[in-house]
């Protein structure tokens, strides 16, 4: 049993799967070797060999086409700039249809209790990018709860205050506290891009 604990194990790793879940679906994919896990097991190798993080934004993209085709558009505006928690967050914002400009997910947010840092985040490279493509507009499209707030403090009055002809923004109060972007609509996140507000 101890490949079913190791299984278990691997994916109770990934967020959104607690223990009991993840020992369900080890079970499940060990009682479905064929019609299951081959697929599975297919399409992981698959990924793993074709994909990989946008050098810039961070965003999934295929190895390729790095930077993505978010970063590599020439109809989009250099000058705006996204910041998000995880990279999952920025297809969603573009589903909403009210942000053209560039994308950069800091992969993560400072959270002591997690035992996330300044040095896990992706600060150096926000740095680099906003200094070397002249951004005038920072748009922080973080979460509405405590650690995020943190973050969007530090970017505001430690980071980005090196850049002070930079507009600061953050999404409008539209979405719930203590909610993720993951689980707003389009249009409640239209309206908070649309109705963002300066720091």
């Amino acid at each position: 049993m101890d490949a079913l604990r190791t299984l278990a194990d691997a994916l109770s790793g990934l967020p959104g799967i607690g223990r009991r879940s993840a020992e369900r679906i080890a079970t499940y994919l060990a009682r479905h070797p064929d019609d299951r896990a081959a697929p599975l097991l297919s399409a992981l190798t698959e990924a793993r060999a074709q994909l990989t993080a946008c050098s810039i934004c961070g965003s999934v993209t295929t190895r390729t086409q790095n930077p993505c085709a978010l970063c590599s558009s020439s109809t989009r505006n250099p000058a705006l700039l996204c910041i998000v928690e995880d990279p999952a967050d920025i297809p969603l914002l573009e589903r909403s249809g009210a942000f053209n400009g560039r994308y950069f997910s800091l992969m993560g947010k400072l959270s002591p209790m997690r035992g996330q840092g300044l040095s896990d985040l992706r600060f150096d490279a926000l740095k680099k990018l906003v200094a070397a493509a002249n951004v005038t507009e920072v748009l922080l499209a973080l979460n509405a709860d405590v650690e995020s707030d943190a973050t969007a403090s530090f970017l505001r009055y430690e980071l980005l205050r090196l850049f002070p002809r930079l507009r600061i923004s953050r999404l409008a109060w539209g979405l719930p506290a203590g909610s993720a972007i993951a689980y707003s609509d389009p249009v409640t996140l239209g309206r908070a891009i649309k109705g963002r507000t300066a720091l």
